[in-house]
């Protein structure tokens, strides 16, 4: 069994300020992960924390799809990303393509404070072992190009 280390972190632009206090209450267990976030939150929480972070692109210049090619490469264990779902944004395609990539590999997905907090408190955290899907009959399909 393996704790979870590494945890993506995301939050739409009016969900930042919970996603930082959040964090902040947070900050003793989310020390010993590795943190990788998108640009923007990102560079808010090491400035309101300190903590290392590790920043892609900011979600509508890419950055949560360079999350969700972590997830499939399985280097992100938990996926903590608060969405607003009452605000549109121009980059939804981009947004549901990262949950569905999680929800395909088996990642854990908190989408605001009271499942984040359930997660962040699990026993899981120290010792889970995650199914990973296997692909093979996915990938090694037959395919006609006729």
């Amino acid at each position: 069994m393996s704790s979870v280390k590494r945890v993506a972190l995301v939050a739409h632009d009016n969900k930042k300020k919970a996603l930082v206090d959040w964090i902040v209450t947070n900050k003793t267990r989310l020390e010993t992960c590795e943190l990788i976030t998108t640009g923007t939150t990102g560079k808010l929480i090491a400035e309101a924390t300190g903590l290392s972070v590790t920043k892609v692109h900011s979600g509508p210049l890419g950055g949560d799809q360079q999350i969700g090619a972590r997830i499939s490469e399985l280097t992100v264990d938990l996926l903590i990303f608060f969405w607003d779902p009452l605000e549109p944004m121009p980059h939804d395609s981009d947004i549901k393509a990262l949950l569905r990539i999680a929800t395909l590999w088996n990642i854990p997905v908190a989408c605001n404070k009271s499942s984040a907090d359930f997660m962040i408190s699990s026993p899981l955290m120290d010792q889970y072992n995650r199914d990973i899907p296997n692909f093979d009959l996915y990938t090694k399909r037959p395919i006609s190009i006729d």
